[in-house]
């Protein structure tokens, strides 16, 4: 291989290497799409999930995983379902912590 296609080879490597390193997406990648349900009934939560925005994204999710495998929903954080959901699990990890 002569000079020409090495010094390519090269340039094509160090700008896949640099472009690797940039994020996709502006937003970021969220779990949750657009706003989110309203509320969940109560009786079909198995568990609840709340993300914090973070470098992958700039959004607070809540997500509801739902009993006997009916999948997952996003619940819109400004709700008051939500905001009791995040109250209780902030209470749940204040007392995990205190434990400790």
């Amino acid at each position: 291989m002569n000079v020409k296609g090495m010094a390519i080879a090269l340039a094509v490597l160090f700008c896949a290497t640099i472009v690797q390193g940039f994020p996709m997406f502006k937003a970021g990648r969220c779990l949750c799409i657009g706003p989110g349900v309203k509320a969940v009934r109560v009786a079909d939560i198995e568990k609840a999930s709340i993300i914090y925005p973070s470098y992958n994204c700039d959004k607070l999710e809540v997500i509801i995983i739902l009993k006997a495998n009916k999948g997952q929903r996003c619940l819109n954080p400004r709700s008051k379902q939500a905001n009791l959901i995040i109250k209780v699990e902030n209470s749940k990890n204040e007392l995990r912590h205190q434990n400790i």
